[in-house]
């Protein structure tokens, strides 16, 4: 059993337990969201010892450098003395430009960052409400297109970010992390078809990457496809049909699989939707995100399909304690 000494205080950390858990366990507050080592709240620093290399997976190679790690993929191996990030590090205020209601529970907003902010489309960033307290949103906004960053947020019912997210007025100065994440296009195969499924605000990532793969010009099919139960759960509906009609190569599938779909809609589970119009996925590169069943279950479908495990991205993000 190991040791974690944070503030003067000794901890036992056990052989399957991450720095994360023994922490907490021991009452300490730990800022924390995914505990799946994706979404980069629970940055701590490492004083003395050594945290071992998983840890530090995703991490900008400045905070890797100074001895950040995540604390919830962190199992050490020796004795280690931590502490949480000094105040600001990976963190940059920015300033709320608005807050637009796309449908009845997802809004776009959109930020002024403090600091120009590297990115690529399809990242993610985290969003703090306080200081222990953030959720990650993923980036619907280009660089090189967008002078903004844009948010597609859904309110969810007795959320305690979101709802307040969506009571946000332009003005409003609010912390956002540096964006991280592997879910974005990569370009030098611009003839590669690329597929992407997405269901609810999970638009936002493959609405950014469809419009930075046609800003770098490939020249590969692109189909995007996105998911509700219902036609009020969709949106951009008119702003991708206008792009779809501007980029032969690009098409555009919204589903519903709870009602009659009217013209121009598909009747569906978008996944399935998606594998009946492109059923060999060989040579594909493939983005999902949404919900974390369907994200899931499309991993294993699409590589069934034909894709490459390496050429299947998806950054789902689950509601806070699930």
């Amino acid at each position: 059993m190991t040791k974690i000494i944070y503030q003067g205080q000794s901890f036992d950390c056990g052989e399957n337990e991450s720095v994360l858990e023994a922490l907490t366990a021991g009452g300490v507050a730990v800022p924390s969201s995914c505990k799946a080592g994706i979404c980069q709240t629970c940055l701590m620093r490492v004083i003395k010892g050594e945290v071992p290399e998983e840890s530090r997976k995703g991490l900008k190679p400045t905070l890797a450098a100074q001895g950040y790690f995540l604390a919830c993929s962190c199992h050490p191996g020796a004795d280690i003395e931590v502490a949480l990030p000094e105040h600001g590090a990976g963190r940059l205020s920015a300033r709320v430009l608005g807050v637009e209601p796309l449908n009845a529970d997802i809004a776009s907003v959109k930020l002024a960052p403090a600091r120009p902010l590297e990115y690529q489309a399809g990242q993610f960033i985290n969003f703090f409400k306080d200081e222990m307290t953030a959720r990650s949103f993923s980036l619907a906004s280009v660089p090189g297109l967008d002078d903004d960053l844009e948010l597609h947020v859904r309110r969810i019912p007795g959320g305690e970010v979101s709802p307040w997210i969506h009571g946000l007025s332009a003005g409003d100065v609010v912390d956002i992390s540096e964006a991280a994440g592997d879910c974005f296009y990569l370009p030098g195969n611009p003839d590669q078809g690329l597929l992407l499924i997405g269901t609810g605000s999970g638009l936002a990532p493959l609405y950014g990457i469809v419009k930075d793969a046609l800003l770098q010009g490939h020249t590969g099919p692109i189909r995007l496809y996105h998911g509700s139960l219902n036609v009020a759960g969709l949106y951009l509906v008119d702003e991708l049909r206008e792009i779809a009609a501007a980029h032969p190569n690009f098409s555009y599938a919204p589903c519903v699989s709870e009602e009659e779909a009217p013209d121009g809609v598909r009747d569906g589970i978008v996944l399935d939707v998606a594998l009946d119009d492109v059923p060999d996925l060989s040579g594909w590169r493939v983005y999902l995100c949404g919900n974390p069943a369907m994200v899931n279950a499309a991993k294993t479908k699409t590589f069934l399909a034909g894709a490459s495990m390496q050429n299947i991205y998806a950054d789902p993000f689950l509601p806070a304690n699930t």
